[in-house]
C-alpha cells in the first residue's frame, strides 16, 4: 500500500503541559521538576513539553527550575513550552525562564481562524511569521502546532495546505498535527497523514492524539504507518477530557507492532508511571495496559500450568521489559499450578497432600475475598499446617454476631461438643467479646467446666495495608496453669478470632477425655 518504511520514531511527552490539563491535576514546581528529570534522565524521552507560556508566576518558577536543571545536564534543547501568536509576549516569557524552545500554537482549521481569530489566512500567516522571526532573533527554536488540524483536513484541507505552503520555508523545525477534539479514526488519519507527507516530503511531522473515541493508540499506529516521524504522549494517558496517548502503550505498540525504534528505556516505564500517579492523584486503572496492577497477573490455574510447561499464555509484553514481574493470582479460580508457582517464588516446599490442603483453604478464602496475595501465602500455609492434625471434637455449627449504634453487640451461638449441641446468647463490649461470653456460659453453666482466660490478643495484617487484606489473629490463653497460643486467618477479623478460639477448645478437650 506504499507505507513509509518505519525506522525510528521521536517521542515528545506532554504530561507536564497537556497532561496537567486533566481536571483536578495541578503539579507543584518541585513535582514538575521530579517528573521532568524522570522523563529525560530515566526514560530518555526525546523531548518534553513542560508548560504553557504566560499562565502564572508559579508556572514560570516551575519552568525555570526545569530549565536550570536541564542546562546543567546538557538537556535544555529537549525542553519545550507552548506559546501563542501574540507578538513578542510568549517568546519573552519563555526567554525569562531560560527555555529555548517554543511550540507555537496556530490555527489549523479555517473555522478556528475565521471564527475565533476573525482573521484571514494571510493575516494569520503574517502574525505567525512575526513570532517565528522574533523567536529566531532571540535564539529560540520553533515547532508549529496546527490546532484543530484534524477538523481542518476534514472540512477545509485547502486552508491547511495554504497554511503549510506559506510556512514550509520558514525556520520551523517540526509541524505538529493535533487531533485536538479526538475526532479521527485510523482510516481517515492514514489518508490525511499520507496527503501531508506526499505534499511535503521534506518536512518533519508530529502527531498529537486525543482519546475521546478511545482511538488514541490506534491513531498513533496509523500515523506512524503513514510516515509521521514524531508522536506526542503523556504518562498514564493524562490529558484534557479523555486524555492523550499513554506513553507506555505507545512504546509497546511501536516496538511490537511496527518494529519501530525509540530512545525510551522501557524498564523505567512502570516506576515513572507510579511517580506521576502519586503526584497527579489520578489512579492507574487496574486493567491499564503495561502499567495496570492486574495486567501481568494470571488468574486461571490452567494459565499457570501452560506457562510452566511451555510459556503458552505469554505474549511479547513480557513484564520484565517494563520493570515488572508476572504474578499468578491466588483465589477461588486458582489451581495447583498457581499455588506451586507462588510457593516456588517464596522458597516454600510442600508435599502433595499439604499443597492440596493449602489449595482448598485458598479456594475457601477466595469465596470471601476477591484476591489472595502472595504476601498472604505464608500465613495461609502456617494456618493450615500447624493445626491440621487436631481432631475436631468441638465444632461451631453456627453463630451470629451483630452490632448497632448505641446498643451493645449481641452474639448467638450453636456449639457442638462431642456430638451434643448447645445454644447460648449473650451481649458484650464488642462482637468477639459477646461471642466469648456465649462460649463461657456454655462451658460454665451447661458443661460444668472451666473456660480458659484470654491473656493476649494480637491482630496482624500481611504486607500491603489494603482494607481487603487477610487478617491473622493470634490469641494467647491461660488454662490449668499452662499457656496456649492459637491463631487463625480470615478476611474478617472477628471470624479469624472465632476460628482461633475453636482451635483452642479442641486442644484443651484432651484434658477432659
Amino acid at each position: 500500500m506504499g507505507e513509509t518504511k518505519v525506522r525510528h520514531v521521536e517521542i515528545m511527552d506532554t504530561t507536564l503541559r497537556d497532561g496537567e490539563q486533566t481536571s483536578g491535576v495541578s503539579f507543584m514546581p518541585h513535582e514538575k521538576l521530579m517528573i521532568a528529570r524522570a522523563l529525560l534522565q530515566d526514560l530518555n524521552v526525546d523531548r518534553i513539553e513542560v508548560a504553557s507560556a504566560r499562565v502564572s508566576d508559579g508556572e514560570k518558577e516551575a519552568v525555570s527550575g526545569i530549565c536550570e536543571w536541564a542546562a546543567q545536564h546538557g538537556k535544555l534543547d529537549r525542553v519545550e513550552v507552548l506559546g501563542f501568536v501574540d507578538g513578542h509576549a510568549s517568546v519573552d516569557w519563555i526567554l525569562e525562564t531560560g527555555c529555548r524552545q517554543l511550540n507555537l500554537l496556530c490555527k489549523g482549521s479555517q473555522r478556528h481562524c475565521e471564527e475565533q481569530l476573525k482573521k484571514t489566512l494571510e493575516e494569520h500567516v503574517a502574525d505567525i511569521c512575526e513570532v517565528v522571526e522574533y523567536a529566531n532573533q532571540c535564539g529560540v527554536g520553533v515547532n508549529l502546532y496546527l490546532e484543530d488540524w484534524s477538523n481542518g483536513m476534514k472540512s477545509s484541507p485547502n486552508y491547511v495546505f495554504g497554511l503549510v505552503d506559506r510556512l514550509k520555508d520558514a525556520t520551523v523545525q517540526r509541524f505538529m498535527l493535533p487531533d485536538t477534539l479526538g475526532i479521527l479514526n485510523p482510516l481517515d488519519l492514514i489518508s490525511y497523514m499520507r496527503r501531508m507527507r506526499k505534499r511535503y516530503p521534506s518536512l518533519h511531522f508530529d502527531f498529537h492524539a486525543h482519546n475521546d473515541y478511545d482511538l488514541a493508540i490506534s491513531n498513533v499506529l496509523s500515523a506512524v504507518l503513514a510516515g509521521c516521524q514524531g508522536i506526542h504522549t503523556s504518562v498514564n494517558g493524562l490529558g484534557e477530557r479523555a486524555g492523550n496517548a499513554p506513553l507506555a502503550s505507545v512504546q509497546a505498540i511501536l516496538r511490537d507492532q511496527l518494529n519501530a525504534t525509540t530512545n525510551i528505556d522501557e524498564s523505567r516505564l512502570n516506576e515513572v508511571s507510579r511517580l506521576v500517579e502519586s503526584y497527579s492523584g489520578v489512579p492507574i486503572p487496574l486493567n491499564q495496559p503495561i502499567t495496570g496492577g492486574n495486567v501481568f497477573t494470571q488468574v486461571a490455574g490452567v494459565h499457570a500450568d501452560g506457562d510452566n510447561k511451555a510459556r503458552l499464555y505469554q505474549n511479547d509484553l513480557v513484564p520484565e521489559r517494563f520493570g515488572r514481574k508476572r504474578e499468578y493470582a491466588l483465589g477461588k479460580n486458582s489451581g495447583k499450578a498457581n499455588i506451586l508457582r507462588n510457593l516456588e517464588e517464596l522458597g516454600l516446599a510442600l508435599t502433595p497432600e499439604q499443597t492440596k490442603k493449602v489449595t482448598q483453604r485458598i479456594i475457601e478464602l477466595g469465596d470471601k475475598k476477591e484476591l489472595v496475595t502472595q504476601e498472604d501465602l505464608p500465613f495461609i500455609v502456617n494456618d493450615v499446617l500447624k493445626h491440621a492434625t487436631i481432631e475436631e471434637r468441638v465444632r461451631l455449627d453456627s453463630y451470629m454476631v451483630n452490632t448497632s449504634f448505641g446498643l451493645r453487640p449481641v452474639a448467638s451461638v450453636k456449639l457442638n461438643v462431642n456430638g451434643v449441641l448447645y445454644e447460648e446468647t449473650a451481649t458484650g463490649d464488642g462482637q468477639y467479646d459477646a461471642f466469648v461470653r456465649c462460649i463461657r456460659h456454655i462451658y460454665r453453666d451447661k458443661l460444668g467446666r472451666q473456660f480458659p482466660w484470654l491473656a493476649n490478643y494480637t491482630v496482624t495484617i500481611p504486607p500491603g495495608g489494603r482494607t481487603d487484606a487477610l487478617v491473622q489473629t493470634i490469641i494467647e490463653w491461660q488454662f490449668e496453669g499452662k499457656t496456649y497460643r492459637t491463631h487463625a486467618l480470615d478476611a474478617d477479623q472477628t471470624e479469624a478470632a472465632i476460628k482461633a478460639t475453636i482451635k483452642l477448645l479442641n486442644i484443651i478437650e484432651d484434658i477432659y477425655k
